[in-house]
């Protein structure tokens, strides 16, 4: 099991890294695919550092992979302007703009709707396995965390704007113009965590018998202790 698991994720690194090259090669922006992947490499050797200590379960390291992919596309081309509306024309003959009657470039938001969509499962097991979080919490929490990280994210983008400035602050950036640029980039992060989250509620209501009991359980005040006595 434990060398089956070990296989598992080292393929999926592999696979990573090598995506990874392929997408290094020609960036439309040298500086902002360099100043996206920092938050790349903190990740992996996050993972890597505390894998002894905590290992995620195959669909967490899944997720997580996904998640990191399609941050490499929006580093490759930078967020603002990935040319799906041109993949798009090229299958169907039409593009998602006009579709949509937009002419905004999207992909940003369908970046912070992944990071809710599929980081909020790997959040959700670490609240489980090491907080132990139970029933409404284990839902709740790893919600929270999604928002939270979210808000700490758009800070950071608004200080590497400030500090790098010029072209690659706005690149960075990517606000297109919009004013309300970070609080939909957080809401479609709110939105993908909350999708997650339901959608592992209902297969584990399903799936588990003392699914009910033990969400009632968690939401019930509990009798606090009996307080030792005075030294």
């Amino acid at each position: 099991m434990t060398l089956s698991h070990n296989r598992y994720v080292l393929m999926l690194l592999a696979l990573f890294l090598a995506w990874w090259l392929l997408l290094a090669i020609h960036p439309v922006d040298r500086s902002d695919w360099a100043l996206e992947n920092a938050l790349v490499a903190v990740a992996l050797a996050l993972l890597a550092l505390t894998r002894r200590w905590f290992r995620f379960s195959r669909v967490s390291y899944t997720l997580i992979f996904l998640f990191l992919c399609l941050h490499e596309v929006g580093a490759h081309y930078t967020y603002a302007k990935v040319p799906y509306d041109a993949w798009f024309e090229a299958l169907s003959g039409r593009t998602l703009g006009s579709l949509f009657h937009t002419s905004r470039n999207h992909f940003d938001r369908l970046g912070h709707f992944a990071f809710g969509l599929l980081l909020s499962y790997p959040m959700r097991e670490i609240f489980t396995r090491v907080a132990e979080a139970r029933g409404f919490w284990s839902y709740y929490l790893p919600l929270d965390m999604t928002m939270a990280f979210s808000m700490l994210f758009e800070l950071f983008e608004w200080w590497a704007a400030v500090v790098f400035g010029g072209d690659l602050g706005v690149a960075y950036l990517g606000m297109q113009g919009d004013p309300w640029d970070a609080q939909k980039d957080m809401a479609m992060a709110t939105l993908g965590g909350l999708l997650a989250m339901t959608v592992t509620a209902l297969v584990n209501s399903h799936t588990q018998r003392d699914f009910a009991r033990e969400w009632s359980a968690s939401l019930r005040v509990k009798k606090p202790g009996r307080r030792a006595p005075a030294a």
